[in-house]
């Protein structure tokens, strides 16, 4: 038998469900009828044969099938379009849910290509060790963490409570390089602050760090809490939310604009999905507070404020972040997260790319840090300018 007549009925069995992948890819339409583009296949199934009959090492269909399925996935060049196996999945749910076993860090989206520590989250393992924001981690326990996707080290940084990881982190403002060694915890992962603002007692602040499936009803908790009716005016503070579940954002608007549209949702069709404010307006004088990195979800809730205008937005032009990604499963628990729209602000406005400038502009002075959750009177120059227009607000 030659080395093409090799296990034919075998090798068909372990490229059919590659075939049946990339069959969606690598079609066209003609006259109304699907016509697979047979050369393209040809050259899949060619490829696929010279790797089994001889390649040196073994491989599995299993490793085929993730390797041509990562491939496809990869080649739209679309950073927030994943493949993602069981593990990848799972965390990915962990996060959403704002429930995982970790360390507690939140990592910068400003550079791509470091590890940047935003702000470790409160009592958690990195927050008690001392890790603080401008950290850069270069290790992580032996894997150089230069060199790796930033979702790839965080993953590495996850793992069942009790365990143990080593980070190596470099510490700009000592020029020290510090070797970490944490046990990781489960993180339930709070999104929503509420407390009065130290030294103006009549004003709420609000942080809200992501948009997790639960932060809606955190934030109705908060509010009922503070009793949000004895205050004059709050601060929402967005600044550093990377943004998170739709439905969240909406159900954050709907605090802050009244009844109609927060954003439209267009498909690749140009279908529109409009989400629609609830009847949950508070009604009060407001200010938000957004930087370079308040994105995606973050940018919903403050695209919807300016354009609805119910409160003035503070800061720096936001990330610009306005595709949405659908999470669609897949076998064994595998799935692909897949940028499947674009979202427009309640005056159709485009912002992927671009982000939303602030109705009053205020930059961080250089070296100063933004005090998100103070606890006493020294504001950062954002905050400070916030509670002086919402004191005009509230004469």
């Amino acid at each position: 038998m030659t080395l093409q007549e090799r296990n034919w009925k075998d090798f068909f069995k372990q490229v059919g469900l590659i075939v049946g992948i990339v069959s969606i890819v690598f079609t066209v339409t003609v006259a109304g009828f699907v016509v697979a583009n047979l050369q393209d296949m040809g050259r899949l199934v060619r490829v696929v044969q010279l790797v089994k009959s001889d390649y040196l090492e073994k491989s599995s269909g299993n490793q085929l099938i993730e390797g041509a399925t990562r491939g496809i996935v990869d080649s739209l060049g679309d950073p927030y379009s994943v493949y993602m196996d069981a593990e990848e999945n799972a965390q990915l749910m962990e996060q959403i849910e704002g429930k995982f076993g970790g360390v507690g860090i939140i990592i910068s989206l400003k550079d791509p290509d470091k590890l940047v520590v935003l702000r470790p989250i409160k009592n958690t393992p990195a927050a008690k060790a001392g890790l603080e924001p401008g950290d850069v981690i270069t290790k992580i326990d032996d894997q150089d963490a230069t060199t790796i996707p930033q979702d790839k080290a965080v993953a590495l940084m996850r793992g069942d409570p009790g365990t143990k990881v080593n980070l190596t982190i470099y510490r700009d403002s000592t020029k020290q390089t510090l070797s970490v060694p944490l046990t990781r915890e489960a993180i339930a992962v709070p999104t929503v602050d509420g407390e009065a603002l130290p030294g103006n007692s009549d004003i709420a602040y609000i942080d809200i760090s992501q948009f997790s499936t639960n932060t809606a009803n955190e934030l109705a908790s908060v509010l009922k809490t503070m009793d949000i009716s004895k205050y004059k005016g709050i601060v929402l503070d967005l600044r550093y939310n990377h943004g998170g579940e739709l439905d969240a954002a909406v159900g954050v608007a709907s605090r802050f604009v009244q009844s109609g549209p927060v954003v439209y949702i267009v498909d690749n069709e140009g279908r529109t999905l409009t989400k629609s404010a609830e009847d949950n307006f508070l009604g009060k004088p407001f200010v938000v507070l957004v930087n370079e990195e308040s994105a995606s979800a973050s940018e919903i809730v403050a695209g919807a404020i300016k354009d609805r205008g119910t409160g003035t937005l503070v800061g720096v032009k936001t990330f610009g972040k306005g595709i949405v990604q659908t999470i669609f499963p897949l076998d064994t628990g595998t799935s692909l997260k897949l940028t499947t729209a674009k979202y427009l602000t309640p005056n159709k406005i485009d912002i992927h790319k671009k982000g939303i400038e602030p109705d009053v502009k205020v930059e961080l002075k250089k070296g100063e840090e933004a005090t998100i959750a103070p606890t006493d009177r020294k504001y950062d120059s954002q905050l400070t300018q916030a509670v002086q227009i919402l004191r005009e607000k509230i004469k």
